[in-house]
């Protein structure tokens, strides 16, 4: 395989690994660029970590290259520590809700953002509308200057990017198929007599309400892919073709393929030229679709003002209430 160019010798790179430690995200440093991966070490071990078993490094095991200044690793303390617990947190609370609620839908990625986007517009709402509190004990009659209108709608467009981008990130990524290279042959999907291929049905399914275009890119020698590009009607699925090459020489291999996928709010052609300019492009620009107008359309509709409300407390307990009752009685 040719490494990426944007991993050169000397970076530190994050990827999955699948020996070290039993496997798992490990961070290490790349020593060299070869036909077949990466080879990495630990700045601390005296081997790479292909001398002790680890194959070369696939580009689409790489979850993440680190921040080096003047060489230098940029290190936040704890910040490993930190993610992990959130995530180990966020994945409880995600396999509770979804048991509670009896949706397993919630288990994917995608339904946890949606999910999430509305207890927050909610919160807003209640947050918003909920009227102050006062611990004060006399009658008080205050005036709050209240938000500007612009910030209420630019709030709303922002969650709406939110949604967006979760819908387009977290169903895509790398999705990784191992296969065994055999002197046989053999009926399971996952064995291939050496030298020879087998193909896989691959499903790009979309269960939102707007149609999607996706890409899909060999990740790792050994795969072809087609389509390369599909566009999935709303509530839908296209089937892709995965061919997977077997290795001349027998043992275990693991090979990638990625997948990214955008809303279709555009024409199918500018999303491919965006997409060939960067992966990312097409979703910074559909994001700036669907938040400007909103914006624009909110500010109008809304007009330029301020969010007001008069709050309203009494200091009277109920003990006097009735005693101020019962003297106008007598």
């Amino acid at each position: 395989m040719h490494a990426d160019s944007s991993i050169e010798e000397g970076d530190v790179v994050v990827f999955e690994s699948e020996q070290i430690q039993g496997g798992g995200l490990t961070t290490h440093r790349v020593t060299a660029r070869t036909e077949n991966g990466y080879i990495t070490k630990g700045d601390a071990n005296p081997f790479t970590d292909q001398d002790v078993g680890e194959p070369p490094v696939k580009r689409g095991q790489v979850v993440a290259k680190a921040l080096q200044i003047n060489g230098q690793v940029v290190v936040i303390p704890a910040l490993g520590a930190a993610v992990e617990g959130t995530k180990s947190v966020l994945s409880t609370f995600q396999q509770m809700l979804a048991a509670l609620v009896g949706l397993r839908s919630l288990l994917d990625a995608r339904g946890l953002a949606y999910l999430f986007f509305v207890m927050t517009l909610m919160g807003y709402v209640v947050g918003a509308v909920q009227p102050n509190n006062s611990k004060r004990r006399q009658r008080v009659t205050s005036r709050v200057k209240g938000i500007d209108t612009r910030l209420v709608v630019g709030a709303f467009a922002a969650l709406l990017v939110v949604g967006a981008t979760a819908a387009m990130v977290a169903p895509a990524g790398t999705q990784e198929f191992g296969i065994v290279s055999a002197e046989f042959e053999s009926e399971r999907p996952d064995v291939i007599p050496k030298g020879e291929s087998k193909s896989h049905r691959y499903v790009v399914g979309n269960g939102g309400v707007l149609p999607i275009v996706t890409f899909l890119e060999p990740a790792s020698d050994g795969v072809d892919v087609e389509p390369r590009e599909t566009a999935v009607p709303a509530r839908s699925a296209v089937n892709a073709s995965v061919t997977l090459h077997a290795p001349p020489e027998t043992g275990y291999y693991r090979l990638y393929v990625t997948e990214h996928r955008y809303l279709a709010i555009l024409p199918q052609s500018t999303i491919r030229a965006l997409y060939e300019l960067h992966p990312w492009a097409p979703i910074v620009v559909i994001d700036s679709m669907i938040a400007v107008p909103f914006y624009v359309l909110g500010v109008r509709l809304v007009g330029r003002g301020r969010v007001r409300r008069r709050s309203r407390e009494s200091p009277e307990s109920v003990f006097a209430r009735v005693r101020l009752y019962l003297t106008k009685l007598y």
